[in-house]
């Protein structure tokens, strides 16, 4: 698994976004890119600029996952029958360390990811540390006994800005099912996600 060195929230800042939906997120009071030229009046973006940005959003949102990845995500959804931009999001979704984000059961997706790797997740109870694995329509996520107890987990179930999609079905506080893949529109972003644009990044 890589390790991401820099900031999370600087990524809110270069879009001036609030990416995760999160109280704390600096553009909630500095809405200015990050270092010195920050401020700088920005110039018109190119069409290639935007499906850049696109592009850097989607893939930050779902823990800045590796350029390898993601470029192999997209040829994913491009060979599946019908919209490739739905089916990428179908496919980012259908990820373990999204669908623990999407359960509550971590307070970030950087969080989901690492009690991923350390082991206190389940996959149709058997112990599961890859955090890019695809999940399975009818597949059941829970924690393991140790993590139940975490305060980072216990922190998650409380946060008051985000609700459990219906697509990801809640059996107590510890389990849930994958119900179904979500279309754009079902997905929870906090900010608008552009899709299409990556797309089009991707195929020119």
């Amino acid at each position: 698994m890589s390790k991401r060195k820099a900031s999370k929230h600087k990524l809110d800042r270069r879009m001036g976004e609030n990416i995760w939906g999160r109280p704390n997120s600096p553009v909630n009071k500095r809405s200015y890119g990050p270092g010195q030229h920050g401020q700088r009046r920005k110039s018109k973006v190119s069409d290639y600029g935007l499906q850049l940005r696109a592009k850097q959003k989607l893939k930050g949102y779902y823990g800045d996952v590796t350029e390898k990845q993601f470029r192999s995500t997209y040829k994913e959804a491009s060979s599946i029958k019908g919209d490739t931009s739905q089916n990428l999001i179908g496919l980012l979704e259908r990820r373990l360390d999204m669908i623990v984000y999407r359960a509550k059961f971590a307070p970030t997706i950087f969080a989901a990811r690492q009690i991923v790797s350390h082991g206190h997740i389940k996959v149709n109870g058997v112990k599961c540390n890859i955090a890019s694995r695809r999940i399975n329509v009818g597949d059941e996520i829970s924690l393991s006994d140790k993590a139940k107890e975490m305060a980072l987990v216990i922190e998650a179930q409380s946060l008051p800005e985000r609700e459990i999609p219906d697509y990801v079905a809640p059996d107590g506080n510890d389990k849930v099912t994958y119900t179904r893949v979500p279309k754009l529109d079902e997905v929870p972003y906090p900010v608008t996600m552009e899709p299409n644009l990556v797309v089009e990044f991707y195929s020119r």
